[in-house]
């Protein structure tokens, strides 16, 4: 028994008016695939919308039409020999047409005539003709799907014209289809046009940005083969960078620009085009959490310092527990995508018994790259080397001073639908650290791995898993006071204070040198804005591994989405120390 596809299309009539309805439509598809039955329906619903308020010579008119594009939607499928029926009944409210499909044989390929004219005809280029016929995706035998041939011959003419070939064109292209056969014969005939050749490059939009910076991405010698590659990267590139709102690299195909050289060739110039960004920027923001409270921010940022292409940020924030104020300056990225920045920070925090103080000065560099090919999958490498001062003091224990060098490195692996808002995907994360006290000489390692999978559930629903886990090696106790780890609080676990889980030290908690957290968490939403979340949250921060005694955290929340991401309002049940807490953050940028 043949499957049967119904698309029923119904309108509201009003008393006093005359209207005749839309016709219902029932489709047999004749055991045709889904990509060709909705082609088919799309192309139908279009003309039944258009029967409403018809007289009967128009209607029929509309059957007519609705025949034709029933044939036309299979032939582009590939059934060039289909016998359709539309049959005219009595619907619900109307006419009823019963279309009937008998596809006939799907056409397959039967030979494939590449051809190639231009100056890609050159013995140099022999090797590129002869993988461009390689790589023709439309074999013989393959069903001849008309998309399938679009999609074909336009790419091969991009992959003709993004190298070398700027005006290659499609010179003729032919499907001869024998519907009696069901095959298929193709022949397309590509005119590669003159070898083009980059010529001197000219910069448009430039007003406090130096030209250097542009020499910096867009590295070539004039007379080198067009590619458009190239352009695309140094396009990239720029917009990358800080100092432009937009950057634009094209080859310039003004007439009066063009040479024409002696073999045929023809060089064209390289055009960039840039918008710059503002020159100085100001932001602040308010903030507020169960961790810290209030939290005042502001930021500074200026593009070209003294006429050099670099930018510097400065800025200040200020909580009930922490204070920290720095001055950064960052140079424009490398060619290799590097982005290196150098400042001084002071910061001052005060966390459960534990004051410390810092001044430092450091170095970052961090560099951001996708997967290859059209991979969603995003990494993020950074470097790092600070060197320090930190004074510590501890309630009801000795403080100490140390002078400290740290080095790190931190590697990070994203893959998610969504950056700041994921249903599905997963996240890893890997950092390393090795530091020395410059007064004794006195070293200490550290490392720390982070893992978050996140699965869809339903249409809204998300399960979320995540874990924790971190290890520090020294002989010292005087460590800077954020190499050790301290945990509990509404991003690690919950019921607990901020930071309150670690090692007990006088009247104080300090970093411990283990670390293990985990959580799983599940988040019903109601609406696409509204939704509730289940989790339990369990974990230690303790001398080693063997010490731990875990601290479990359980509750249920409010889930809220925004464009910043989701809000959480949390209750969670803190089981060592047998207490309830609500945790939420919400920050406000203006």
């Amino acid at each position: 028994m043949r499957a049967r596809a119904v698309c029923l299309l119904l309108a509201w009539g009003v008393a006093h008016s005359a209207h005749a309805a839309p016709p219902e439509v029932i489709i047999d598809p004749g055991g045709i695939p889904p990509e060709a039955l909705q082609s088919i329906n799309s192309a139908v619903q279009a003309i039944t919308r258009l029967a409403e308020d018809q007289d009967g010579g128009e209607v029929s008119r509309l059957r007519r039409r609705a025949h034709d594009a029933t044939v036309s939607a299979l032939q582009t499928q590939g059934y060039y020999a289909p016998t359709v029926t539309l049959e005219v009944g009595e619907g619900l409210d109307g006419e009823a047409w019963d279309i009937i499909i008998e596809p006939g044989e799907l056409t397959h390929v039967d030979s494939v005539n590449l051809g190639f004219k231009g100056q890609i005809e050159r013995p140099e280029f022999a090797a590129r003709v002869q993988l461009l016929k390689d790589q023709w995706p439309l074999t013989q035998g393959m069903p001849f799907v008309n998309e399938a041939w679009s999609n074909a011959k336009a790419g091969l003419l991009d992959d003709v014209s993004r190298k070398d070939f700027y005006f290659a064109r499609l010179a003729s292209t032919q499907a001869t289809v024998d519907a009696e056969k069901s095959k298929a014969d193709l022949s397309v005939q590509v005119d590669s046009g003159p070898r083009v050749t980059m010529g001197e490059v000219t910069v448009i939009g430039l007003k406090r940005v130096p030209a250097s910076l542009i020499d910096r991405y867009v590295r070539y010698t004039p007379g080198d083969p067009y590619d458009q590659d190239l352009l695309d990267e140094w396009q990239q590139a720029l917009q990358a960078t800080s100092f432009f709102r937009g950057a634009f690299v094209t080859l310039d195909q003004d007439e009066s620009a063009r040479k024409t050289k002696p073999d045929g060739e023809v060089e064209l110039p390289v055009r960039v085009q840039v918008s710059e960004a503002p020159a100085r920027r100001v932001t602040t923001s308010l903030g507020v959490d169960s961790d810290h409270g209030i939290r005042v921010e502001g930021l500074y940022r200026q593009n070209v310092v003294f006429g050099q292409p670099v930018w510097i940020e400065t800025g200040a924030g200020i909580d009930k527990d922490r204070q920290r104020a720095f001055f950064d300056v960052h140079l424009p990225p490398t060619a290799s995508g590097y982005k290196d920045s150098v400042g001084v920070l002071y910061e001052h925090s005060d966390i459960e018994g534990l004051d410390n103080t810092r001044a430092g000065l450091g170095w970052k560099r961090r560099q951001e790259r996708k997967a290859a090919g059209d991979s969603r999958v995003e990494y993020e490498t950074q470097w790092g080397l600070i060197a320090a001062y930190d004074k510590t003091r501890i309630s009801g224990a000795p403080g100490f001073e140390v002078p400290t060098l740290v080095g790190t490195w931190q590697w990070l692996r994203r893959d998610v639908d969504k950056k700041y808002d994921p249903r599905e995907g997963n996240l890893i994360d890997f950092g390393l650290g090795a530091g020395v006290t410059l007064d004794k000489g006195e070293r200490f390692y550290r490392s720390s791995l982070r893992v978050q999978q996140w699965w869809p559930v339903g249409r809204r629903d998300v399960l979320t898993v995540r874990g924790e886990v971190g290890k520090v090696w020294s002989k010292t106790d005087r460590l800077p006071q954020d190499f050790g780890y301290r945990t509990g609080g509404a991003r690690s676990i919950r019921g607990y204070r901020y930071q309150s889980i670690g090692l007990h030290r006088g009247d104080a908690v300090i970093g411990a040198p283990a670390l293990v957290v985990g959580s799983v968490e599940y988040t019903h939403y109601f609406t696409e804005q509204l939704g509730m979340n289940f989790f339990v949250d369990a974990g230690d921060a303790a001398a080693s591994f063997g010490q731990m005694k875990m601290s479990l955290g359980y509750g249920v929340g409010m889930a809220f989405r925004t464009p910043a991401g989701p809000f959480f309002v949390d209750l969670a049940y803190g089981q060592r120390d047998k207490r309830l807490r609500l945790h939420f953050s919400l920050g406000i940028a203006f």
